[in-house]
């Protein structure tokens, strides 16, 4: 196994690796380790007191973030005719129907996010094996299916960021940039959260939030207690 590189090694220098740290100061912890060259993304684990091999215990959903996640997104829709139209006005980057399944049947795959009409799921439905493994495929239960696509536009384009369930039980997602404020990191991870803790499947006993870790992407991990993610 290799070491930490030296930078690393100095970031986590003074950070508890077994402590929780109450919500507001393990952003400070964060963002004060983060000195890369570039404005670094800040992510949130969450492990979850579930058993993903179960289908009925795989949490899935959507949190848009109140100050967006930092990240301008590439918009894909697929739809014809006038909804195709009302995709571009809301500001879509790609919008097609048989062409654009040529385009990323063939590779083509410019964009960060997809969207598609339930009508053009049938269409849709064939791109499973290019689209899933990215985790690009349209979904009802996370308001990519949809025919309101002038709101699932700005929701994808102005911080909505998708959550499911890994092998392990956790889920994780970018929830700003380092350069966000205090505030603004401490708001999108408590809305994230909430969106997690709605997502309990009924069968689920027990404790179901049971870690939630915060790091940078060059930075170490910062353990979180939950009681002040979840107290107002």
């Amino acid at each position: 196994m290799s070491k930490p590189g030296k930078r690393y090694r100095a970031a986590a220098e003074g950070v508890d690796p077994v402590k929780s740290y109450p919500l507001d100061e393990a952003v400070k912890v964060i963002k004060e380790r983060a000195k890369a060259k570039f404005d670094e993304t800040v992510e949130v684990a969450m492990n979850l007191g579930v058993d993903p091999r179960h289908s009925d215990q795989v949490v899935r959903g959507v949190c848009v973030l109140p100050n967006g996640s930092g990240r301008s997104a590439r918009v894909a829709v697929f739809a014809r005719g006038a909804k195709a139209d009302e995709a571009r006005a809301a500001g879509a980057d790609v919008v097609g129907a048989e062409d654009l399944v040529e385009q990323v049947n063939g590779g083509q795959i410019d964009f960060d996010r997809c969207i598609a009409t339930p009508d053009m799921m049938p269409l849709v439905g064939r791109l499973g094996k290019v689209l899933g493994p990215r985790g690009l495929m349209p979904n009802p239960k996370v308001g990519t299916v949809t025919n309101d696509l002038v709101a699932a536009i700005k929701a994808q384009k102005g911080g909505a960021v998708e959550f499911r369930t890994e092998k392990s039980g956790i889920v994780q997602a970018g929830i700003g940039k380092a350069s966000f404020s205090a505030d603004q990191l401490e708001q999108n991870i408590r809305a994230f959260a909430d969106a997690v803790a709605k997502s309990k499947p009924q069968g689920v006993k027990g404790t179901f939030i049971q870690k939630i870790s915060l790091s940078s992407t060059m930075g170490p991990g910062v353990r979180v207690e939950t009681g002040s993610v979840f107290a107002r």
